[in-house]
């Protein structure tokens, strides 16, 4: 995680088609999180923004793809967060939980 300019980065995989939307810890230096949502058309993408957003209370809109549209691992950013407050907010949500 890196913060710059009110932005925080994050690495994230993500498991699209599971049985959950759910944060599930890091592994590998990445932020591992589940959806319900197909990889397809964009849907898993959109469902990991919105279960970041509501993990980190922020809008939706508030966070970001920057890299790895089209893969599971991606690198996002958070808009108006520090990495305190995302550390935080994660350590807040138990394994397997959104």
């Amino acid at each position: 995680m890196r913060e710059a300019g009110g932005n925080v980065t994050l690495r994230v995989f993500v498991k699209p088609r599971s049985a959950r939307d759910a944060v599930d810890g890091v592994r590998d230096g990445a932020l591992v999180v589940r959806v319900t949502a197909p990889p397809a058309d964009g849907q898993a993408n959109a469902a990991l923004l919105r279960v970041l957003g509501r993990v980190l209370a922020v809008p939706p809109s508030a966070v970001r793809i920057l890299r790895g549209a089209s893969g599971r691992e991606k690198l996002l950013s958070v808009d108006g967060v520090s990495v305190a407050l995302v550390r935080a907010r994660l350590k807040a949500v138990r394994p397997g939980r959104a």
